[in-house]
């Protein structure tokens, strides 16, 4: 995968649309793509980004997806005005269906899609888009961006899944920070808090990202997917301990333990397959 053969494309001119899904081998990108609202997210965006996220979670050829944005914002987070309708009508709360996922739903289907996801975060983020990308298992920044949860500064108690992200994933301290005071931090505080993984140039940060992503889907799947899945389920204390045995097993009796085993003794870069 090349992201820098579509930094052309990163204007504010762009034509807006719903949320791009592009393949590219074995890494997939969901591109937000209203660059000149700073690629907030609106009710429609949701249902599709959830489909893309069903199309990569039952493509197995696909080992690594990456989030990203058009322009200089990764995203202004949740469509405000959408909100404040919400907000107005008699049932207040308009409940997630088949047909119409909630922004939490979607969010916890991006933190439990089956392949590692990295957040590309071209720009500033924003409200809803915080969590999003603090649903990926890695994100890379760059330079000059900052964030921003205005929650409480709208009114607004947070869903619980969001806030038990922002919690587990950053700790108490920060999301009280985030959370209670609505204050703007800059990159620099993002990455000493633990919000980015990395903080890179702009002339770094293509190179950045094509490396992780080449990385993660160069390793054994099986080994990938099960470990995001522990990982994720002891962050939030929810370990299922004989699934988690159970990958174990599985992956003694794998395919990809005998090349990776191979390929090891052989000084040679191991090829799997998944299975």
């Amino acid at each position: 995968m090349d992201l820098s053969q579509r930094s052309a494309a990163e204007t504010d001119g762009a034509a807006a649309s719903p949320p791009l899904l592009t393949i590219d081998g074995a890494c997939a990108t969901i591109r937000l793509n209203r660059p000149a609202h700073l690629n907030r997210i609106q009710r429609e965006d949701i249902g599709v980004i959830t489909t893309h996220l069903e199309r990569i979670e039952h493509d197995r050829t696909i080992r690594a997806l990456v989030l990203t944005g058009t322009g200089r914002a990764f995203s202004a987070g949740y469509d405000l005005g959408d909100l404040a309708r919400q907000a107005a009508s008699p049932a207040a709360e308009i409940p997630a269906t088949a047909d119409a996922p909630s922004f939490e739903a979607m969010v916890d289907c991006l933190e439990n899609v089956r392949v590692p996801t990295i957040a590309r975060l071209n720009g500033s983020v924003y409200g809803g888009s915080t969590d999003l990308a603090l649903a990926c298992d890695f994100r890379i920044g760059v330079a000059g961006m900052e964030m921003f949860m205005p929650a409480a500064r709208l009114g607004l108690h947070y869903y619980r899944g969001g806030v038990v992200r922002y919690v587990s994933r950053l700790g108490p301290a920060a999301a009280r920070k985030l959370f209670l005071t609505a204050a703007r931090i800059d990159a620099d505080e993002m990455l000493r808090i633990g919000y980015l993984d990395e903080l890179v140039t702009a002339e770094q940060f293509d190179e950045r990202v094509n490396a992780l992503a080449a990385t993660l889907a160069g390793l054994a799947p099986l080994a990938v997917q099960g470990l995001k899945r522990t990982i994720n389920e002891i962050a939030r204390n929810e370990l299922d301990g004989p699934a988690a045995d159970a990958r174990h097993r599985a992956s003694l009796r794998s395919d990809d333990i005998k090349e990776g085993a191979a390929a090891f003794a052989e000084k040679r870069r191991p090829h799997f397959k998944g299975r």
